[in-house]
């Protein structure tokens, strides 16, 4: 491209389709927030490694002091527009072509589509995606697909974007000869191209924010709204972003986050697998932290019953939407008995939402979208929220946040599991693919973050021992990685080059003594 930007480099191919979206007037955005925020953003990135120093020598959590008078004043965020008002299931999904179709058309109130966590951040898939959006707002969007076409419905969900996060860089990318951040890239592009078009369809551009671990990262975005609205010639808190709640830091400011967001909140979500994975990370140097199998650590563990009931009412007090977690479980063809136990499993998940107040949660396949909905029908009826429900009852403290709990059973098969897990997915997000049915669960970055995560801290803590009486012991987990490499070779299609990779990649994680803070900054590097 001739007519970059004064300062912008792009070192990945634009192909005619992709300079559509990479027009100079786009790029000139994205330029703007990154001069003008990207050292924010490093400072932020610089504090979590402080904070985490901090942890890694025993502090612990708590309600911050300095802004008690925010959680304590009587304040609510600034009324929802009609889009976002009913939000009682939510799918989820990567931007390619065939999903964005899928899940508009699925039934959902809404659809987040993501270029984080389900999606591998490549090129083509950053790009594309844009594209596919683009041509969804403005219903456009078809594929032939053999025989069959895909197009959009007469009513479809209401979209919402999720970036990536703080941490991720958009190295394709340069201003002024530096990376810049990959969740400003994302966001920049897509509301240059589609924000007026979406105000005039009666929508709006709608967001999810991911990883934040603190109300002054939330600030940051909001700071960002302002500016990227003013440039685009939109009125002031046009942008609607939902917060996902998805670490342990962020969990005792919750107050704090919506109220820095209060011009542009659509409320939070109760992001639960990454939440998990935070509490292993930012606790992973104690000895005595453990959490058991992954598949026992449920919503009714006690931390994280605290944390989503703490949401809740944060939420509702602040006339905000809350947004329950993904159930990872996803329809079984071809056995009905596994198949209907895991319909089970969704529909229990959904209705103790439900019931405890919960305005919405959210599925990962279009086959969960009547059931998950009938589960917040029989609570919600005609209504679209149930914000009128305050939860006075619900009292957390920091120490409820912190039981960590439960720390039994460990076994070799859930051990295997995780292994299992983690080079399978792995792989697939080397190969192009970041949502992946695994074992009959819907697997993305934040799971795969538990599997690796949780042995890393097996092979430290002194709690890590199997049922048998073995210590997990990095020995063994090489040896179990052999095997588990093996099977997961014997069952994907196609080439098995990027899984001997990630066997290996999966072993350096897990064993070294260094602790990747994510798994997706080293792998990223490899695409």
């Amino acid at each position: 491209m001739s007519n970059l930007p004064h300062g912008v480099q792009i070192t990945a191919e634009v192909t005619p389709e992709f300079a559509e979206i990479l027009t100079p007037e786009a790029l000139e955005l994205v330029a703007k927030l990154s001069r003008a925020f990207d050292a924010r953003r490093q400072q932020l990135l610089s504090a979590r490694t402080e904070r985490a120093r901090k942890l890694d020598v025993g502090e612990r959590p708590d309600f911050l002091k300095e802004t008690e008078a925010i959680r304590s004043a009587e304040w609510q965020i600034a009324p929802l527009p009609r889009a976002l008002a009913c939000r009682r299931i939510e799918i989820t999904g990567p931007v390619d072509r065939k999903m964005v179709i899928n899940a508009l058309n699925s039934g959902a109130d809404a659809y987040m589509s993501d270029f984080e966590d389900s999606n591998t951040p490549n090129w083509f898939n950053q790009i594309s995606g844009q594209q596919n959006l683009k041509d969804a707002i403005r219903r456009t969007i078809v594929l032939e697909q053999g025989a069959k076409t895909y197009r959009l419905n007469e009513k479809t969900a209401t979209l919402l974007v999720r970036p990536r996060g703080w941490h991720l860089d958009e190295k394709h990318v340069l201003v002024d000869g530096k990376r810049i951040s990959g969740g400003i890239f994302d966001f920049a592009l897509y509301l240059h191209h589609n924000a007026k078009e979406l105000l005039a369809r009666g929508a709006g551009p709608y967001f999810y924010l991911p990883k934040l671990e603190s109300h002054l990262e939330a600030r940051l975005w909001n700071d960002i709204f302002l500016m990227a609205q003013e440039h685009v010639g939109i009125p002031r808190g046009s942008i609607k972003a939902t917060v996902l709640i998805e670490t342990i830091l962020a969990a005792f400011e919750m107050d704090e986050i919506l109220y820095e967001l209060r011009e542009h909140s659509a409320g939070l979500n109760a992001g639960r697998w990454d939440y998990i994975f935070s509490c292993i990370k930012k606790f992973r140097r104690d000895g005595d932290f453990c959490l058991a199998n992954r598949a026992t650590v449920t919503m009714t563990a006690p931390f994280m019953r605290a944390y989503a009931l703490l949401l809740l009412k944060t939420c509702h007090r602040r006339g905000a939407p809350a947004i329950g977690g993904m159930s990872a479980l996803i329809p079984i063809k071809n056995d009905p008995e596994a198949n209907e136990k895991a319909m089970a499993g969704v529909r229990s998940d959904k209705a103790r939402d439900a019931t405890d107040g919960y305005d919405g949660g959210w599925v990962a396949h279009p086959g969960l979208v009547d059931l998950a909905m009938a589960e917040f029908k029989k609570v919600l009826g005609d209504r679209p929220n149930q914000i009128e429900k305050k939860r006075p009852d619900v009292v957390v403290n920091a120490a409820d946040l912190l039981d960590f709990k439960p720390e039994t059973p460990i076994t070799e098969a859930g051990l295997r599991m995780n292994i299992n897990v983690g080079i399978h997915y792995l792989g697939s997000w080397l190969a192009g693919n970041g949502c992946v049915p695994i074992h009959n669960l819907m697997e993305d970055a934040a799971t795969a973050e538990i599997s690796r995560s949780q042995v890393w801290q097996w092979i430290r803590s002194s709690k890590g021992k199997l049922e048998d009486g073995r210590k997990v012991t990095a020995e063994l987990v090489r040896a179990l990685i052999t095997e588990e490499a093996e099977k997961v070779k014997a069952i994907v299609a196609g080439p098995t080059v990027t899984y001997d990779r990630a066997a290996l990649i999966f072993e350096q994680m897990s064993t070294s003594e260094d602790f990747a803070e994510f798994l997706t900054l080293p792998l990223y590097e490899e695409i």
